[in-house]
């Protein structure tokens, strides 16, 4: 059994194949989106998503607005948002509208991973609860 179901959403399509292959062998299940509407499409079809990793910085619906939609939608979806270009005005408006965590890219692979498990962990608890 996989450790999480993962939702990746970057606008970089060769980064999004990349880590799709990386994570995969990690033992996590990728499903991509390369765009924010993408991205709360594939959360409608794919409703065993636990972890969202959302870029920041994307055309359209950026990384922000694409997290209010997504806990609009799915509160219980934990998004840990990744940015090349970190401002800590962009981290705390993300941590405010709930994003589990914030990380730059490139991140450590093995970083991200303990994160996505962190993550995971915190949602199925939650379910738990309710």
């Amino acid at each position: 059994m996989a450790l999480a179901t993962v939702l990746l959403v970057d606008d970089e399509i060769p980064f999004v194949e990349t880590m799709t292959k990386r994570l995969t062998h990690r033992n996590l299940d990728i499903i991509s989106a390369f765009n924010g509407d993408e991205a709360l499409a594939q959360l409608k079809v794919h409703r065993n998503i636990e972890v969202v990793i959302l870029d920041v910085k994307m055309p359209g619906m950026d990384g922000i607005e694409t997290l209010t939609e997504i806990k609009k939608a799915h509160p219980l979806a934990e998004v840990i948002m990744l940015t090349g270009h970190a401002t800590v005005e962009s981290a705390i408006e993300g941590m405010k509208k709930g994003a589990f965590d914030y990380l730059m890219k490139p991140c450590e692979l093995e970083l991200l991973v303990s994160k996505v498990a962190e993550a995971g962990a915190k949602k199925r608890h939650h379910e738990e609860k309710i």
